[in-house]
């Protein structure tokens, strides 16, 4: 009995062993699959190792992002405006389900702006909240809250807005200062792109002083107003529709300006957007924050910037300054001495060396305001002091109809134009005493390059008034090979300087 019980014990003792180890082969065979998250996945260390100056940046990327997010919003705008059925068409319209009443309609808009102060006053840009209705304007801060803003001021020429929220303990941007921002300086652009709330993206700034590029105030300009003030930064961080009134931040996360448009064929970023400097968004939201509006000031003259070919007419040393090319009458500018033909080098003791450093320079002053403008004049500096108007103390309106009565003709064959007299019944009707029109003008010539065209009435040249063809080629004719001639030509409203380089004979 022993026996058996022992060897039945050996029996259960086997058994047990052997399914251990059946149990133990099976968890072994299957551990791969049963336990596969235990596996090691990837390298078990970074390929490389940056450096402390690429960490540094990156850590600087990072502070700027975050500091920055703080001080930019969203904003949601709701926009009024009025449509009108072409008579007889409203059949049209409705069958292919289009609006078919007259009157206001709504639409949903979106931009950016950027905190000013603690207690909710924001910048953005004029055209984000244009033509918004009462509480229209929707603003989303960076924690998700949302306040209905009150408009507060605009200023189409230059594209800003100021708005408020009833709010407390903000985090106001940073204001950096102008001279430090230069070609080349490290910048983020902040806003909500495309929709997409809170989105930072990296640049440098590619230019500064970029003007006439004709992006902002072209509905004022055509309805006779003042022109708009263009002196860009331009950067290649990557803005879209919705970066509009966003901040454009330096490397110490400092507001450097607001963003406002891009140079694009298809209204979306492809290389380079711009800027509205910090000291004109200072100036002009100081206004608007006081009294709701700008009480700039203004010179009253039109301007041009200065090339080579316009340099040497002038006799200037190096391409730099303003030209003047018309004095509006009654002006602050005529009562100063301003001349046609004078070069504006300097506001103060500020270096102008474009037409939009110059409207900046003057933009950042009141009416009212005295500067000093250090001029060139007949090939020596002058200084003139001029207080600045208001532009209703201006006359910016000129007009010009050109006329087409056959007239005795000159051919600038070298320089590729004709002209002829202008008929006493035009003269009349331009109110000017003196000049020729241009009747011809050759592709691709001297005349053409200068930006002369059929229709262009010529004044004066070498600052010589001109009543004749024959007048005109007595002038040209003294020049050389080489020199360059500064003409005053007016056409329809405008009035400007052109310089033409008397081509050299090839051979």
């Amino acid at each position: 009995m022993k026996k058996r019980v022992l060897f039945s014990s050996m029996l259960l003792t086997l058994g047990v062993s052997l399914s251990v180890l059946l149990f133990s082969n099976l968890f072994t065979s299957n551990s791969n699959s049963i336990f596969a998250q235990s596996k090691q996945l990837g390298a078990k260390s970074n390929p490389i190792q940056a450096d402390e100056f690429v960490t540094k940046l990156n850590n600087a990327y990072n502070k700027v992002a975050e500091s920055t997010l703080q001080s930019v919003v969203n904003l949601e705008v709701e926009v009024s405006y009025e449509t009108k059925i072409p008579e007889g068409m409203e059949e049209f319209y409705r069958f292919f389900g289009k609006p078919h009443s007259n009157g206001e309609q709504r639409r949903m808009g979106s931009g950016s702006g950027v905190i000013i102060s603690d207690d909710g006053y924001i910048v953005t840009n004029n055209h984000v909240i244009k033509d918004a209705v009462d509480g229209g304007i929707t603003v989303t801060t960076n924690d998700k809250k949302t306040f209905t803003a009150k408009l507060i001021g605009t200023d189409p020429l230059t594209d800003l807005a100021l708005i408020k929220i009833d709010a407390s303990n903000l985090a106001p941007a940073h204001f950096a200062d102008v001279e430090d921002i230069k070609i080349g300086n490290i910048v983020v652009a902040v806003g909500s792109p495309l929709g997409l709330n809170a989105t930072v993206t990296s640049g440098i700034i590619s230019a500064i002083s970029r003007g006439n590029i004709g992006i902002i105030g072209r509905d004022i300009e055509q309805k006779g107003g003042n022109a708009a003030i263009e002196n860009f930064i331009q950067t290649d961080a990557p803005i879209n529709p919705g970066n509009s009134g966003g901040g454009l931040f330096n490397i110490n996360g400092s507001l450097v300006g607001i963003n406002t448009a891009i140079a694009s064929q298809t209204g979306s970023y492809i290389g380079y957007g711009f800027a509205i400097p910090i000291d004109l968004v200072k100036s002009v939201i100081s206004d608007l924050m006081e009294d709701g509006k700008v009480s700039r000031g203004y010179i009253g003259v039109q301007i041009s910037s200065i090339d080579q070919k316009m340099a040497k007419a002038l006799g200037l040393d190096e391409v730099s300054g303003v030209l003047v090319a018309k004095v509006m009458e009654n002006s602050a500018g005529e009562k100063a001495g301003i001349e046609v033909g004078d070069v504006i080098l300097k506001v103060d003791s500020k270096e102008v060396r474009t037409s939009g450093e110059l409207q900046n320079q003057v933009g950042l002053r009141r009416a009212g305001d005295e500067i000093e403008l250090t001029i060139w004049r007949d090939n020596k500096l002058i200084k003139k002091s001029v207080t600045l108007k208001g532009k209703d103390n201006e006359d910016i309106s000129s007009s010009a109809v050109v006329g087409d009565e056959d007239a005795k003709t000159y051919n600038f064959d070298k320089l590729g134009f004709k002209v002829e007299k202008i008929p006493t019944s035009t003269k009349e009707k331009l109110g000017i005493e003196n000049g020729v029109m241009v009747s011809e003008v050759t592709p691709y010539s001297e005349a053409q390059k200068s930006g002369l065209s059929r229709g262009v009435i010529i004044t004066k040249a070498d600052k010589k008034d001109i009543s004749s063809p024959s007048e005109l080629k007595s002038i040209i004719d003294k020049l050389k090979e080489g020199d360059a001639i500064l003409m005053q030509v007016q056409y329809e409203e405008v009035s400007r300087l052109i310089a033409i380089e008397i081509p050299k004979t090839q051979g």
